[in-house]
């Protein structure tokens, strides 16, 4: 692979790589020794194995690019960035400053912290039927769902809205959260679905009366300084954004969201549709583990708040599908923990390639940002995702933990 793929971010000045982001002391990100393990080894020399995996992956086919950070104790301790952000219609390198479009990372970056902010005034509790703030809807066996059950996907609630026949419109997606009917009765079975946090982008925007972008921009996303984030991005940014795949009519989505619901609802939606840089996503995810730990942080939740989020939250305690709100703790989903990040970590994935993964018990954070469906939506970061957790685990000398 050539120098401006995997270990560029060595190679960067040091205004370039470091931003506004936290190092160890004084020392630049590149050269500070890993303290963890008391060895003098630097970044780049503990985290080449990680750059071996994803180029292994890259070269298979799997992914056109990736960009990779690891933080640790509050600060960033490695960043890859590694491949090509796009191969069609011509080959672009990927870029520190690509915009990914984040895919389902939506509904735990944006759609449960904005709605957690109105819990934290006092406008609803968790076990509250959604109904008594929206009594729409109630239709179809709904009325027994609580905001609980949305936000850990214990609601019953088949996958997604019916795609079968077309349809464009918030009004009409809207309406089709309200006819939606429940596979199984509220609060018994964890299936992942779009629609819970269809409705949730919905109670943010009836409490807020605010669109959701518009919320989210300015209580979320401005609060933290991430002004490179936020739902449908301008055409100027186009040519620094990772495109996905090839829509029903043959065209490449490039800056277009690549999820169907999200896109005929005009590209704003609960579950998806925000778009981010490597920069801002690891920003926010020093500050949500900086408030976490308890250090000045910009997080726009109270600790106390976050920690309920991040702890298992579902309806059934005795579960094995084990939730946070919005957060995934323990289920199928949670390849991204890897090998040695315990239960109790918890994190999120993204359908066009991207995840975050926390691991607060050694204040550590995992991201991996991916188009992996460009151009023809059969890329697989499955296994990249575990493999690379499991080696920056390693790297940060966490692996006699268990």
């Amino acid at each position: 692979m050539k120098h401006n793929d995997a270990r560029d971010s060595f190679r960067m000045s040091r205004r370039a790589l470091m931003g506004s982001l936290p190092v160890w002391g004084s020392l630049p990100v590149w050269t500070a020794p890993l303290l963890v393990t008391g060895c003098a080894a630097t970044p780049g020399e503990r985290f080449a194995p990680i750059e071996r995996r994803v180029r292994r992956d890259i070269a298979a086919g799997h992914t056109p690019g990736a960009v990779v950070t690891v933080c640790h104790r509050g600060a960033l301790v490695y960043r890859g960035v590694f491949g090509a952000r796009a191969l069609v219609p011509e080959r672009l390198p990927m870029t520190w400053e690509t915009h990914f479009d984040m895919a389902s990372l939506t509904k735990v970056l944006i759609t449960a912290p904005s709605l957690m902010q109105f819990w934290e005034a006092g406008f609803f509790g968790l076990d509250d039927p959604v109904a008594r703030y929206w009594p729409e809807f109630a239709a179809n066996g709904k009325d027994g769902i609580t905001v609980r059950m949305l936000l850990t996907h214990y609601s019953g609630l088949p996958p997604d809205v019916d795609l079968k026949t077309p349809w464009t419109g918030k009004e009409e997606g809207l309406r089709r959260v309200i006819g939606s009917t429940p596979d199984h009765p509220p609060g018994t079975n964890f299936v992942y679905s779009d629609i819970n946090f269809l409705a949730l982008g919905f109670l943010v925007e009836h409490f807020s009366r605010l669109p959701l972008d518009v919320y989210a921009r300015q209580h979320i996303l401005k609060p933290m300084g991430l002004d490179q984030s936020g739902f449908l991005p301008s055409a100027a940014l186009k040519s620094v954004i990772a495109p996905t795949q090839y829509d029903e009519n043959g065209v490449i989505l490039d800056g277009v969201v690549h999820d169907p619901t999200a896109r005929r609802m005009g590209g704003v939606a609960g579950h998806a549709g925000y778009f981010s840089t490597p920069g801002d996503t690891t920003r926010y995810a020093l500050a949500l583990m900086d408030r976490l730990k308890g250090r000045a942080s910009a997080f726009p939740l109270k600790r106390e708040t976050l920690q309920l989020m991040t702890t298992p939250q579902q309806p059934l305690k005795e579960a094995t599908d084990i939730r946070g709100l919005g957060w995934d703790i323990a289920t199928h989903f949670s390849s991204p923990r890897g090998a040695i990040f315990p239960t109790g970590s918890f994190g999120h994935t993204g359908y066009t390639g991207t995840s975050l993964w926390f691991d607060p018990f050694s204040d550590s954070a995992v991201m991996i940002l991916t188009n992996r469906v460009h151009p023809d939506g059969k890329g697989n970061v499955v296994a990249l995702r575990r493999d690379v957790a499991t080696l920056a685990a390693r790297a940060l000398g966490l692996e006699a933990r268990g």
